[in-house]
């Protein structure tokens, strides 16, 4: 599993953020009436909002993929720790019962 902590999605988050503000700032710019400014610039906001929306969308499903990863990887752990215990306990008990005997 990679382990680049999310800055793929960070700057996929900034570079479509970027282009909304410079959008917007085109847009009034632009030698427009303004009506048409102002249907542009909602226009551009609706874009921003629903790429904001996917953005925010993307992110939690991956955050929720790794939580799950993690929480499989300790589980994972727990029993191998388990098992250790057991067999250092079984190792215990084994020595403990030749010096016992001897």
């Amino acid at each position: 599993m990679s382990e680049n902590n999310g800055s793929g999605t960070n700057s996929m988050l900034a570079f479509l953020l970027g282009g909304a503000i410079g959008a917007g700032i085109a847009l009034l710019y632009a030698p427009s009436s303004g009506e048409q400014t102002r249907r542009r610039i909602k226009e551009g906001v609706d874009r921003a909002k629903g790429s904001a929306v996917e953005g925010y969308e993307a992110a939690l499903e991956e955050a929720q993929e790794r939580i799950e990863a993690a929480k499989g990887y300790a589980y994972d752990k727990k029993d191998e720790v388990k098992a250790a215990i057991e067999a250092g306990k079984d190792a215990y008990q084994k020595e403990n019962a030749k010096h016992q005997g001897a």
